[in-house]
């Protein structure tokens, strides 16, 4: 359930109720891929990094450890120690950008996996079934991920086809839900907008898709390589035909610009493994802009990696210290430098919402979106 609290302009400050917990937003959803944030770091760091929710792939955990094991082992939360909210993407981007041979029709997808190349059939049902089986607090409907630029007949047909598996994808869960065995009988439910860079086909696939009355709405296929202006000007079509009191996730996103940005248009949730893929190879962001650690620069700076961070990161280490793991080939460069940039990005949410409760968002950013997308 989700609670709009206030607004200004279109920036919407809110709650929404889950069975594992109330998420603030706006907020950003952390990526466990497989269980786990890549570079080391588990749940239980999470907490210490003002972590709300944890966003596992449902196509990942399929494949390893299996969901019928993480089934048998108490559902995603009780095996990964994460006690909080946790969102499932359906499979469907996976599917879509690591299989290199796919055949779609009306019933779904057949592919070989990444893994080993054993064929593997997945549509709405199945998807939703692993979900299940997984027992995340959110389900991501299965839908397809169309490349940018696509043709618009394929876009629009695409659309269609999206639309209808998602009815398919609302009636397997509400079988699931009912299920004796199932982990999570209040499993919700989200749908996603598609219809690539078409306004128009954006548009009707929202209008048609709000009809089904589900728990939340996302917008994706977009931050898949195309101009940031285009997704701005996609947000901004799509947003008046969202339902006003469901919360609405833009997947995949992105950059603490795009953040502010996408805040300003009307987005309440975020995900992206930019925080953690970009800290691995050595990038730190910062309120004064993203950092790249592997400088000779840093080699004597004995500042840390943000001044004005309280991350355990930033009361601990020396920019010297991690730019000479990172040279040594040291696993910790990793670990550190991921943990600050995830501290970062909830910090960052957590002034968002503060600017919002307080009526000065816009002030908030103008003051900061120039340093935030800004390479030192």
């Amino acid at each position: 359930m989700y609670h709009l609290i206030k607004q200004e302009g279109a920036a919407r400050r809110g709650e929404f109720e889950t069975v594992h917990g109330t998420v603030q937003t706006p907020a950003f959803m952390n990526v466990a891929t497989a269980g786990a944030i890549k570079g080391a770091v588990s749940a239980y760091d999470l907490k210490d990094l003002h972590c709300q929710v944890q966003l596992c792939n449902t196509y990942h955990l399929h494949l390893r450890p299996g969901d019928e094991t993480v089934k048998k082992l108490g559902g995603i939360r009780k095996f990964t120690g994460w006690d909080g909210p946790v969102l499932t993407d359906s499979g469907g981007f996976q599917v879509f950008s690591l299989a290199k041979l796919r055949n779609i029709k009306e019933e779904g997808v057949t592919f070989a996996s990444h893994v080993d190349g054993h064929k593997i059939f997945m549509g709405p049902e199945e998807s939703m079934r692993i979900q299940s089986n997984l027992g995340s607090t959110i389900a991501m409907a299965f839908d397809e991920c169309v490349e940018n630029p696509a043709a618009y007949e394929y876009a629009k047909a695409s659309c269609e086809r999206t639309a209808r598996w998602l009815e398919r994808c609302k009636k397997e869960m509400a079988r699931l839900n009912s299920l004796e065995d199932t982990i999570n009988p209040h499993q919700l439910l989200f749908g996603i907008n598609q219809g690539c860079t078409f306004e128009d086909l954006r548009v009707e696939h929202m209008k048609r898709i709000a009809e089904l009355d589900l728990d939340g709405y996302a917008i994706g296929g977009l931050a898949v390589g195309e101009p940031t202006e285009e997704m701005y000007r996609i947000i901004e079509a799509v947003e008046p035909h969202m339902p006003k009191d469901k919360i609405r996730y833009l997947m995949g996103v992105g950059t603490p610009a795009n953040i502010l940005e996408a805040v300003r248009r009307g987005v309440d949730l975020f995900d992206c493994v930019m925080p953690s893929r970009n800290a691995r190879h050595g990038h730190a962001f910062t309120w004064e802009g993203c950092r790249n650690l592997l400088n000779a620069k840093y080699e004597l700076d004995e500042a840390p990696l943000d001044e004005n961070c309280q991350c355990p990161v930033c009361q601990k280490f020396s920019r010297a210290y991690i730019h000479h793991l990172f040279k040594a080939g040291e696993m910790l460069a990793m670990r550190l430098t991921v943990m600050h940039n995830l501290y970062f990005y909830n910090h960052l949410m957590e002034c968002i919402r503060e600017a919002l409760d307080a009526g000065r968002y816009e002030h908030f950013y103008q003051e900061h979106i120039e340093a935030l997308g800004k390479r030192i």
